[in-house]
């Protein structure tokens, strides 16, 4: 029986280039394409559920983290996502994983690695591209280190004063999701959620989200 394959790019020659290099496979059915992540949610109601979506990461109106967040943890679906990007840095990769991905692939790769790469997912493996294993184990490498200096000195969210809503917005955030997604889980408005995230920043002495976020993974909160 045919893979089931889903491809979601917001650039249609990417999303059409992709699509007709893997119909020559028989072994692989294209159920459907999507332009972002809300289109993908929709069609994952209308469509045959697939085996396997190829995602790719920067999308407007809901990204490829975010959307692999939504497919494999909100619908605790046993769909495989393989990022299909040309981001590599090591922020996307780490957010990917947390966000449920199985690969990472760069859509550089030939068509016949990303086929193998479908069929590798689909046994129970974590295909990625050269350059974002490397990546990868670099990362783990300083996450090791990480934990050896947390365990030594580990503050607790309550120690910077954070409220227990403030916790729950902040591991939300972290999960890539957007202030109207978080807004709308916790049935506040959009600028409630951004009066508790400018808390969270002059309470952590940080900037930006991605301080606040690299802050959460460091201390395991």
């Amino acid at each position: 029986m045919p893979i089931k394959v889903a491809i979601v790019d917001d650039q249609p020659s990417l999303r059409n280039a992709t699509k007709q290099n893997l119909m020559l496979y028989s072994d692989l059915d294209i159920v459907f394409t999507a332009t972002d992540g809300i289109d993908l949610l929709n069609q994952l109601k209308d469509h045959e559920k697939p085996n396997v979506i190829l995602m790719d990461i920067e999308m407007p109106k809901m990204n490829g983290i975010q959307a692999t967040f939504e497919v494999t943890k909100r619908f605790n679906s046993d769909i495989k996502i393989i990022m299909l990007t040309v981001f590599d840095h090591d922020e996307k990769i780490f957010d990917a994983i947390q966000a449920g991905a199985s690969g990472y692939l760069m859509k550089d790769e030939k068509p016949n690695k990303i086929m193998n790469a479908i069929v590798d997912v689909m046994n129970g493996g974590v295909p990625m591209s050269l350059i974002i294993a490397k990546k990868t184990l670099d990362l783990l490498r300083r996450k090791d280190i990480e934990k050896i200096e947390v365990s030594i000195n580990n503050p607790k969210p309550e120690e910077f004063d954070l409220t227990k809503r403030e916790i729950e917005i902040l591991e939300l955030i972290s999960h890539g999701k957007t202030y109207n997604l978080i807004a709308e889980e916790l049935f506040v408005s959009s600028k409630t959620i951004k009066k508790h995230v400018e808390n969270i920043y002059l309470k952590l002495h940080v900037h930006s989200k991605i301080e606040a976020m690299q802050m959460a993974h460091r201390y395991k909160w």
